[in-house]
C-alpha cells in the first residue's frame, strides 16, 4: 500500500516539478523568502517520487507533465486513475526490486576489494570492519549510549550524511542503530576511529531511506569520543 501511495503521490508531483520547464526559461531565481518556498516544495516533491526519481525517460516525464497540466486545468482525464494505481504500485515495486539488486551487486564487488586491504576484518555477519586509529578508552556493550562523529558514504564515495561536515557530534542508544553500528562499535574503544562497511541487510535494507538506494552498502567513518 505504501508503494502504491509513493507511486501515485510521486508521479503528480513530478508532474508539479515538470511545469519549471516555462520557468527555467524565465530564468526563475531563489531570493525572498517566498521564492525558497516554492523552491522547497519542489524538493519535497523530488523525494516523493519515490522508486520513480531517476527512473523516468524524457518522453516519460513529457506524458507526466501532460496530465498534471490536465489536471489543474479541470481538463478530462484521459484514463482513469483508480484503474492505473495498482499498475503504478507494480512498476514501483518492479523499479525498486531492480534498483536494490544493483546496487547490492556493486556493494558486493565494493565489499570484495575492501576486504583485500590491510587490517580488514569481515565478520560472519558480513560486516567490514577496519580500524583506522587505536582506542584506548572503555569498549561500549549493547546497553551502551555512545557519543560518536561519523562520515557517512555511498560506494562511489557521495556523502549522504556527516556529522563531521555539520561539526556536531551526535549520541544514541546503540541499540536503536542499525545492526552494523550496533556490532562495529562494540568492536571499538573510546578514542578510536573506525571504517565500517555495512552490507544492506545490517543497514537500511531494501527500502533505503533519503540520499541511500534500497538495496545501498553504506559506509561509515565513525570516531567513538565517549560512553555516556
Amino acid at each position: 500500500m505504501e508503494v502504491m501511495r509513493l507511486a501515485t503521490v510521486g508521479v503528480l508531483l513530478l508532474g508539479l516539478l515538470g511545469c519549471g520547464a516555462e520557468s527555467a526559461q524565465t530564468q526563475v531565481t531563489v531570493e525572498t523568502e517566498e521564492d525558497k518556498l516554492y523552491y522547497a516544495l519542489g524538493l519535497a516533491a523530488a523525494q516523493g517520487l519515490g522508486p520513480f526519481k531517476g527512473n523516468l525517460t524524457a518522453d516519460q516525464i513529457e506524458l507526466v507533465k501532460l496530465a498534471f497540466s490536465d489536471a489543474i486545468e479541470d481538463k478530462e482525464a484521459q484514463v482513469k486513475l483508480e484503474d492505473y494505481v495498482p499498475k503504478l504500485g507494480e512498476r514501483a515495486q518492479q523499479l525498486t526490486n531492480s534498483t536494490s539488486q544493483a546496487e547490492k551487486e556493486k556493494g558486493q564487488a565494493f565489499l570484495a576489494q575492501a576486504a583485500q586491504e590491510e587490517g580488514a576484518i569481515q565478520t560472519a555477519s558480513g560486516l567490514l570492519y577496519q580500524e583506522l586509529v587505536a582506542g584506548t578508552g572503555a569498549q561500549p556493550t549493547a546497553a551502551s549510549k555512545v557519543k560518536v562523529h561519523y562520515h557517512g558514504t555511498l560506494v562511489d564515495g557521495k556523502v549522504f550524511d556527516s556529522s563531521v561536515d555539520r561539526g556536531e557530534p551526535i549520541s544514541f542508544a546503540l541499540n536503536q542503530v542499525i545492526k552494523g553500528w550496533q556490532e562495529g562499535l562494540q568492536m571499538m574503544q573510546v578514542g578510536g576511529k573506525a571504517r565500517l562497511v555495512i552490507p544492506s541487510d545490517l543497514a537500511y535494507g531494501d527500502r533505503g531511506r533519503p540520499g541511500i538506494p534500497g538495496g545501498a552498502t553504506p559506509v561509515f567513518e565513525v570516531e567513538l569520543l565517549a560512553i555516556e
